[in-house]
């Protein structure tokens, strides 16, 4: 990715049409933070204190922290809370790539890291999804080449 990034106000309306993705209950168990700069650094310096690479929130000039918010319900268990969460991530991912921004969805043990957690800071109810890097795409001189899906493993009938 290119050093470029959307503005916070070129990501508002982003945010906004994904955080309508379903929801059971409306619960809007999730939340976004938005991580720029020096703060990337420090984020950088939690991953480095729980035994990862300090450099890897450097990669792009925006991360996006993707944090499920655990809500008390009857109706939606912690899975599907993840769920929405996710949901909202994969959402703006996607209108991210069509707003012509490279995005890409990073997990990996840092999520699990209490020190990244509190780099964070998470309340005892939330819990780190992973980030959305972001940034300009550069110009491509060759095509993409993806192994086409095998839709016959993945979409079956009854």
């Amino acid at each position: 990715m290119t050093d470029d990034a959307p503005t916070h106000d070129q990501l508002v309306p982003l945010v906004e049409a994904a955080g309508g993705v379903a929801d059971h209950g409306s619960l809007k168990p999730w939340r976004l933070i938005e991580i720029r700069g020096d703060a990337r650094k420090e984020i950088g310096k939690a991953f480095a204190k729980s035994g990862s690479s300090a450099d890897k929130p450097l990669r792009a000039s925006l991360l996006i922290a993707v944090v499920a918010i655990h809500r008390p319900s009857s109706k939606a268990p912690e899975w599907e809370q993840d769920a929405v969460a996710s949901g909202v991530a994969h959402m703006l991912s996607l209108l991210l790539d069509e707003a012509g921004w490279g995005a890409f969805w990073r997990t990996g043990d840092a999520t699990r890291a209490k020190k990244v957690a509190k780099a964070h800071g998470l309340a005892k109810n939330e819990k780190l999804m992973g980030w959305i890097y972001v940034g300009g795409k550069p110009a491509r001189t060759k095509p993409d080449k993806k192994d086409r899906l095998n839709v016959e493993k993945h979409l079956t009938s009854l």
